[in-house]
């Protein structure tokens, strides 16, 4: 027989009188429920006579196993009595153990008001606690509450710490994107509160999420930030230089971006390093030196790893559908698709995908292949609408109006229902 875990409590004034009404409902007798328990006759008259005021937590926990009791009834019963730290945090572990959310925050919060500790002590001990915790949906909500806790109670410090751990958290959920935003802008605002690596963290993370979202300017600002405290040699560190790179590509800033590659060469980034000639053909590309940057583009392509080929394939593309190479195009539809294996939590990647269908539903419109073209942009929606990127999807819905009024075609039914469904798609995220 198992414990139960999510049935709904019963209510019992006392451990004692909860045990006793299992053990007779179970048709046990004490002497059976030692024997099958493991728990001496002794130990379990007196839980059930109330002898015991607070018997032992694992004890009665050795008790529920055959009887089936509820953990949710034992842990509310000593939460109401029990005021001692040690023991409630005992409770706190038995209830992430069985994975109630709710009991969780319940119980913790008790702690937080445990009368035989400083409530400083408490909070250390909590958030502590809660970065040990492995289940992400108990962890986040003990964050939460930590937040909330010291929001009320004047804690700056573990509010700084409560906001930075649930934005690391909810940055990779691609649905709350925006809000994840605003933790990391809130949290932010008590950054003097965190020690240095922590600080560090929040430049960093903040400064990718940002990229991310096409908030260039954040990403920059904060990835400097970042690199003015971070005194170490390491990987993260130099992906954001890279993010810093790439933000100033897409504010079309190059001046900038020559500048930083310069200074990022120098100080030894390997991972700009290694894409110097990639940011050269960008440079090429968009000042419109396309003879030039193709070939650059085509061997960045071809040295290219499977996490980066899409973005790198999207600036071919699009470099030669401006010089009108149909037949170099057609080869990237044939051959480009079957590299599309990506780690589908980053949102940097739906962008790509959807970068990538948007040109291709350009080009099949740009040789009259309607039908493929309207598709090619319904996928490129999909992509965009994953991250609720609103203005790709404008993009693509203008190109798609554009290219039917120039060809004096009316969009059918099908299509308009397609359209319909992204957008409701959209607005339930």
């Amino acid at each position: 027989m198992e414990m139960g875990i999510n049935e709904a409590p019963l209510l019992y004034s006392t451990i004692g009188e909860l045990v006793q009404k299992y053990r007779i409902q179970a048709d046990l007798s004490i002497s059976e429920l030692a024997r099958i328990s493991g728990i001496s006759k002794g130990v379990i008259s007196m839980i059930e006579s109330g002898d015991t005021k607070r018997p032992g937590l694992r004890t009665v926990l050795q008790l529920a196993k055959p009887l089936t009791i509820p953990i949710a009834a034992i842990i509310e019963l000593y939460t109401e009595v029990e005021h001692r730290a040690d023991t409630l945090q005992e409770l706190l572990s038995v209830a992430v153990e069985v994975a109630d959310v709710q009991t969780v925050v319940k119980v913790a919060m008790r702690f937080l008001h445990s009368p035989r500790m400083e409530t400083l002590e408490l909070m250390e001990r909590l958030f502590a606690f809660s970065c040990s915790v492995a289940d992400t949906e108990i962890k986040l909500a003990l964050y939460k509450l930590i937040v909330r806790f010291a929001r009320e109670h004047g804690m700056q410090k573990y509010l700084a710490k409560g906001l930075l751990q649930q934005f690391l958290i909810e940055m990779n959920d691609l649905k709350r994107m925006e809000e994840a935003f605003l933790l990391g802008v809130e949290a932010l605002h008590y950054a003097d509160f965190l020690h240095q690596g922590e600080r560090i963290t929040l430049y960093y993370q903040m400064a990718f999420h940002s990229h991310d979202m096409k908030k260039y300017e954040t990403c920059i600002e904060l990835g400097k930030k970042g690199h003015d405290e971070d005194t170490t040699r390491n990987e993260t560190k130099e992906r954001v230089a890279l993010a810093i790179c790439n933000s100033f590509v897409f504010m079309g800033n190059y001046s900038a971006l020559e500048e930083h590659l310069a200074l990022y060469v120098e100080l030894g980034y390997g991972f700009i390093t290694e894409r110097v000639k990639y940011f050269q053909a960008i440079i090429l590309s968009k000042k419109g030196r396309y003879a030039e940057a193709i070939p650059l583009l085509k061997e960045c392509v071809n040295e290219a790893t499977r996490n980066n080929r899409l973005h790198r394939v999207n600036y071919l593309f699009d470099a030669l559908f401006s010089m009108n190479d149909s037949d170099e195009i057609e080869t990237i539809l044939e051959q480009e698709e079957q590299h599309f294996a990506f780690d589908f939590i980053n949102p940097y990647n739906f962008h790509e995908l959807g970068t990538y269908y948007k040109l291709k539903g350009s080009f099949l419109m740009s040789q009259n292949r309607f039908d493929d073209g309207i598709e090619a942009y319904l996928q490129s929606m999909h992509y965009f609408g994953e991250i609720n990127d609103l203005k790709g999807i404008l993009a693509c819905t203008e190109d798609l109006y554009a290219f039917h009024y120039e060809k004096g075609r009316f969009l059918d039914l099908e299509v308009l229902g397609k359209l319909r469904n992204i957008c409701n798609n959209i607005n339930q995220r």
